[in-house]
């Protein structure tokens, strides 16, 4: 079950960061076929590289592993945004994703 979510979520959050497997694989510090190989399901990183490519990422590993956000770095931006606001401009902004979330279903 867990080999199935890290193998899509990193194809996933690589394709979304718009960058190679290759340029990735060289940017943290293994061979060029590194990320292919794993994203081809060929074995597992190790912790220390596991934490490598959560960094390159920028994301937690929990946010690695959480399936439903595609976009972890934009989810931590407007989430340090939404702390300065005051308690009417956070009641807006709700209403508006409200009506985002409800749009694409």
């Amino acid at each position: 079950m867990y080999e199935d979510l890290f193998y899509k979520r990193l194809a996933e959050l690589r394709a979304n960061k718009g960058v190679s497997a290759r340029d990735m694989s060289l940017s943290i510090g293994q061979s060029a076929g590194y990320i292919n190989a794993l994203e081809n399901r060929n074995g597992f990183p190790s912790m220390q590289v596991f934490f490598y490519i959560c960094e390159y990422l920028g994301v937690t590993p929990a946010e690695f592993f959480e399936e439903g956000n595609r976009y972890p770095g934009e989810y931590q931006e407007i989430l340090a945004d939404l702390k300065h606001l005051d308690q009417a401009s956070l009641q807006n902004v709700k209403a508006i994703v409200k009506g985002l979330a409800h749009k694409d279903k």
